[in-house]
């Protein structure tokens, strides 16, 4: 094998010396390697070329730290590998198959490679492969021709050969036409390979981190109010996703009242989930305050931008009264709330949105949809349906069509439209999905809830009424004597503190569920009660601090027409 005559395939200076090299005119070829140009020469650098020209191919080769191997022929026999090569993997015999004499390119899956370099002709590079028990590398397979073997016959050229360094003269041999072979030039990146996968560690650990600080912050069980059936979902995106802050809660107002929330963190990774906690835990504490949605956005509106002023939120806010069975809502850039009716029929509560939180400058508003029994309603993240090269619109018509098709428990519509949007473990954005159900009662099942609800026109007489009133509903619901006796002592109260300091309208209700007997008055007067210490001397001021002993919890809320409702709770014994 004549290994300097397949150097005439390389580039450049190395194929002009490879070639004036094996003519024998080179001055290495004469004695002359390293002679000095002679005093005033007019070829300029010529003093340079000639030592650049007397270095052979496998000179060259041999001492750049690269590891060089050639192989030739289908079976890629090995015709040569470099002294780095021979360090890293041990000396090889050429001739030899590269299946058997080259097991390190097995170990690199490189054979089938090399034939498809062989069969195309065009050079191909792997990065950063790993050999078991050993280093990294990045190879490059490039395509040359190497003459075949040789026979006797007339010598080509001048008759001067050279093989491996020796020169013979008239060896009376001639060679068959060209072979293909392949140059596996391999670099040693190791230390590059272990940085990229200490770095992808950290980043592995901040992601880890950043989803345990997510689902910390988020509710670990969410609250299950008497008239609905809740369920949420929560997906991070995929590994290669940063995670972001995206969070719902269930927030129980009393009076069988429930908050519903959902939010997005412009951002990601750890600093997005952060912001999202302080959002969502500022969210709970201005809900206790009982205020309409609207209001709750623009107490966040500015607690956002005290945040962080760089991170952007948006929020949906919604409130359900039982009483009034509909959705009472305010949405600050986000999504619309989408509500499925027991026909399919699907709506969008898309009036009443304003800029996201945190922007400043701007007066929210509230909006309401209905949620008779029987519908569903979904609130969501843009991630649900936010798809690159895709308008957003397109993707809340398929969660519609989704959803008109989608019935079942909350727990299970949520699985299907995460199904049914396309997202999977390797989704790139976040995703949280809240459904909620208000359920038809019928049978036994109904028997549970009651209403009843009584005008109170004032005067004297008003007080005595409220108490008959309430006698008789909680008689007829079969209380137990106790929680009869408790029920109406905490609304003859509430009558009276509303007759001494409410206007009228002025209402009275009773209310029963599966879980609990609420009493509720309203009147028009829109300043709130509080408790107080009333002082032995004290002719009134005991009322509300009676109810708040006797009763499971207690509260009070301006109406949107102007006025107030104070309420009490009781919970049922269990059976």
């Amino acid at each position: 094998m004549n290994f300097t005559r397949w150097s005439a395939r390389l580039p450049g200076t190395q194929r002009r010396a490879a070639a004036r090299t094996d003519r024998g005119s080179v001055p290495a070829a004469r004695g002359e390697y390293g002679r000095q140009p002679e005093h005033g020469s007019d070829a300029p650098g010529e003093g340079s070329l000639p030592a650049l020209a007397g270095l052979s191919v496998r000179e060259i080769l041999g001492s750049v730290p690269a590891l060089v191997a050639l192989v030739y022929g289908p079976e890629h026999r090995v015709a040569y590998v470099n002294d780095a090569y021979a360090a890293a993997f041990g000396h090889r015999e050429p001739g030899d198959p590269a299946a058997s004499a080259l097991p390190e390119l097995e170990e690199l899956g490189l054979l089938p490679l090399l034939d498809q370099v062989l069969r195309s002709g065009t050079p191909r590079t792997v990065k950063s492969r790993k050999v078991p028990k050993g280093g990294s590398y990045t190879i490059t397979c490039t395509p040359i021709e190497i003459p075949g073997s040789e026979t006797q016959g007339t010598a080509e050229d001048d008759g001067t050969d050279e093989t491996e360094g020796n020169e013979t003269e008239g060896s009376g041999t001639e060679s068959h036409g060209p072979e293909g072979g392949v140059l596996i030039f391999a670099t040693d990146v190791t230390d590059h390979a272990e940085a990229a996968e200490r770095l992808r560690a950290s980043e592995r650990r901040l992601r880890e981190t950043a989803v345990t600080l997510q689902r910390s912050l988020l509710p670990q069980e969410l609250e299950q109010p008497d008239d609905l059936r809740i369920a949420a979902t929560y997906q991070p995106g995929g590994t290669d996703a940063a995670v972001g802050g995206d969070w719902y809660d269930v927030i129980t107002l009393g009076a069988g009242r429930t908050a519903l929330v959902i939010g997005d963190v412009m951002g990601r990774g750890v600093r997005a989930a952060a912001v999202m906690g302080q959002l969502r835990t500022a969210v709970r504490a201005y809900a206790r305050l009982d205020l309409p949605p609207h209001e709750v956005l623009q107490l966040l509106d500015g607690l956002a931008a005290e945040i962080d002023a760089s991170q952007i939120a948006t929020c949906a806010y919604a409130v359900h009264d039982p009483n009034e069975g509909r959705l009472v809502y305010a949405s600050a850039g986000h999504l619309p709330i989408l509500v499925r009716e027991e026909d399919g029929t699907v709506r969008r509560a898309e009036d009443h949105t304003g800029p996201p939180l945190g922007t400043g400058g701007w007066l929210h508003t509230s909006g309401t949809i209905a949620l008779p029994p029987g519908s569903t309603a979904v609130l969501y993240t843009d991630g649900l349906v936010e798809r690159r090269r895709e308008d957003i619109d397109e993707g809340v018509a398929a969660l519609e069509r989704a959803l008109s098709g989608a019935t079942g428990t909350p727990q299970v519509v949520c699985d299907r439209l995460i199904r049914a949007l396309g997202v999977t473990a390797d989704h790139d954005d976040d995703v949280a999905v809240l459904v909620l159900q208000h359920p038809t009662r019928t049978g036994q099942d109904a028997e549970l809830f009651h209403n009843a609800a009584l005008e109170l026109l004032g005067g004297i007489e008003a007080a005595p009424r409220a108490r008959a009133f309430a006698t008789g509903v909680l008689a007829s619901w079969r209380f137990p004597m106790e929680l009869c006796d408790l029920g109406v002592l905490a609304a003859s109260e509430l009558v009276a503190n509303s007759l001494q300091h409410g206007t009228p309208p002025m209402r009275l209700r009773l209310r029963r569920t599966d879980r609990r007997l609420i009493i509720e008055v309203t009147d028009g007067d829109d300043h709130l009660p509080r408790r107080r210490r009333a002082e032995p001397v004290d002719e009134a001021g005991r009322g509300i601090s009676i109810v708040a002993t006797i009763a499971s919890s207690w509260g009070s809320r301006r109406t949107p027409g102007g006025g107030k409702a104070v309420w009490c709770e009781f919970a049922l014994p269990t059976a």
